[in-house]
């Protein structure tokens, strides 16, 4: 019987990851269509990518597939010709990373899930079949000259707070599931207006724009392929990016460089940074913006306590770990949250030539 999951330890994959020569490329993709048995097609799945060294995270639940991946360069085209043999996601758009050093994933993941995307809704009625009108980055732009039209970004504060189109809308919350009722009763006396909504890789304003819908919106659209994709069109048609600064994304880089612009802050001591770290102590982990200056001064941590424990022997550190919740820390979206957690300092002025 074929081996379904790793059997080495996520330490020593991720050290073999860095001492791997192959180049390889990160994908996104993300289809909504039926799957009866999800552990069977999920079972297949693991088979087949793993054989191709496909190391990422896939999500697999009855509304459809979420994958966030990292492919051989060389084996693309037999990665390509098994994804396209499942007739349902047959030609599926495949996002390929902006700004990629092949090192975003070091581990095969696929999860089955209630919904690949967790979205809160309960209403039967709800259907998918139903979305808004998709838009490509060119249309995207057009529809921006508009002053009537509003663009809403549908992702975490911490993804806008360091990319954003130009007078986005953002919904001020920790989860997409709380997300969507709030876009329709921020936007419940806009319902015969242009609405575009985005997101990193297109799968969350897709559901979004079928939300809209079914609250009686008249008027929406979502960017096909989300920031990713509009990235790479706007570039191969030289055309001027209404996104601005980084696109937050969820592997091991935290961010892809879309264009020079520096919109935050570091949470440490206030300069421009867009730099996203996980402090170092691992009973920590917490997420949060840090410039080189305040990562050399706190090793990586978001604290002088932090830092103690992060210098404390790791089997001290092991002991102090045990019985501590720390989900909780990971990730921490809200920015009410976020910066109270975070040790201030003054504001970093490096020396000249530093």
């Amino acid at each position: 019987m074929a081996v379904l999951h790793n059997r080495v330890s996520q330490a020593e994959l991720k050290i073999l990851l860095y001492q791997e020569t192959t180049p390889r490329t990160t994908i996104s993709f993300y289809q909504y269509f039926a799957i009866t048995d999800t552990k069977q097609f999920r079972d297949e799945l693991y088979a087949a990518l793993n054989a191709l060294k496909v190391f990422g995270r896939i999500y697999i639940a009855h509304e459809g597939i979420n994958a966030q991946i990292s492919v051989p360069t060389e084996s693309l085209e037999a990665f390509k010709s098994y994804l396209y043999s499942i007739e349902p996601i047959n030609g599926v758009r495949l996002n390929i990373a902006v700004d990629d050093d092949g090192k975003s994933f070091w581990v095969l993941k696929i999860k089955v899930r209630e919904k690949i995307v967790a979205d809160g809704i309960t209403d039967t009625a709800f259907s998918m079949e139903k979305k808004g009108n998709y838009v490509d980055a060119l249309q995207m732009n057009e529809l921006m000259l508009d002053e009537g039209t509003i663009v809403i970004d549908m992702r975490n504060h911490y993804e806008y707070e360091v990319g954003h189109f130009e007078k986005a809308i953002e919904i001020p919350s920790d989860t997409f599931r709380e997300q969507l009722p709030m876009a329709v009763e921020m936007m419940k006396d806009k319902k015969d207006k242009n609405i575009i909504m985005y997101c990193t890789g297109g799968i969350r304003c897709e559901k979004a724009s079928a939300y809209m819908l079914h609250n009686g919106f008249n008027k929406v659209f979502h960017l096909a392929g989300g920031i990713i994709n509009y990235a790479k069109q706007v570039k191969a048609n030289n055309e001027s990016s209404k996104f601005i600064g980084k696109n937050f994304v969820f592997d091991d880089r935290l961010g892809e460089r879309i264009t020079p612009d520096i919109i935050a802050q570091c949470h440490q001591c206030g300069i421009p940074a867009d730099t996203h770290t996980n402090c170092k102590n691992e009973a920590c982990h917490l997420l949060f913006i840090q410039c080189a200056h305040c990562a050399k001064a706190f090793d990586g941590c978001c604290g002088e306590a932090c830092k103690t424990v992060y210098n404390l022997p790791e089997e001290v550190q092991k002991e102090l770990r045990k019985g501590i919740e720390k989900d909780s820390m990971i990730f921490n979206k809200s920015k009410q949250r976020l910066r109270p957690k975070i040790e201030m300092q003054p504001p970093c002025r490096p020396k000249e030539g530093s």
